[in-house]
């Protein structure tokens, strides 16, 4: 059984962005584990008072059959005023605390500046069993998040681009639904990227590019194979 580890900037990331895999790779005996950075969001519109909002994202972890949140308290929409190396040490503990198979982080290229700062400090701690004795991660991945990624302006080309997909059915794409309603304010009406009736596409149409049914999409970041 492999361990999972989602870093991410905002609560609902981790919904969007691997939700549905995280509920049908955790039914499979795998363990998931969410980090999520800003773990109050202070500076979200309409949010609900910390004490709901903790409630919602637990609840969400139990829809997508993940382990208890590790939340962070670094500020919502203000990561460029944090250190960069303050993000990678924090991280780096998490990674060391957990010992994460598979890393999965926002795609770096993604609108969002929080998630940028999350992408590239991710990416620094990546690489921290290369710098001191610690379990070596076998793959990193970027994740897509729908209103974020698919909104970027391309730069030299470098767009979210899925390469690595995982099969959710449909009874994952429901539980990532679940997930995301419960956090409160989340969800818009179709046809924003972040309705059921989008959400289900974008896993419709991901899953057509892999011949299955319903898939969740990655793009590999680093992948090391043992034959």
């Amino acid at each position: 059984m492999k361990t999972f580890l989602t870093i991410t900037a905002h609560p609902d990331d981790e919904a969007l962005g691997f939700g549905a895999s995280s509920y049908v790779l955790s039914q499979k005996g795998h363990k998931v584990y969410n980090c999520i950075l800003s773990g109050s969001v202070d500076a979200r519109r309409h949010k609900p008072d910390q004490e709901d909002l903790k409630i919602h994202t637990n609840k969400a972890q139990e829809y997508m059959g993940a382990e208890k949140p590790i939340l962070g308290n670094f500020p919502n929409i203000k990561f460029n005023t944090v250190a960069h190396l303050e993000l990678v040490q924090y991280i780096e503990k998490i990674i060391e605390e957990i010992e994460p198979d598979v890393l999965i982080t926002h795609h770096p290229y993604d609108l969002n500046n929080d998630h940028y700062h999350t992408s590239k400090a991710c990416q620094a701690a990546a690489r921290l069993f290369q710098r001191k004795p610690t379990k070596p991660i076998e793959a990193f991945y970027f994740m897509e998040i729908p209103s974020s990624t698919d909104w970027a302006f391309p730069v030299d080309g470098q767009t979210f681009r899925p390469d690595t997909f995982i099969e959710v059915g449909k009874i994952g794409v429901e539980q990532k639904l679940k997930a995301l309603h419960a956090y409160e304010g989340v969800m818009r009406p179709y046809p924003h990227p972040r309705s059921d009736e989008a959400i289900t596409a974008l896993a419709v149409l991901r899953g057509s590019q892999a011949g299955k049914m319903y898939c969740e999409s990655f793009q590999t970041a680093m992948n090391i194979i043992n034959f």
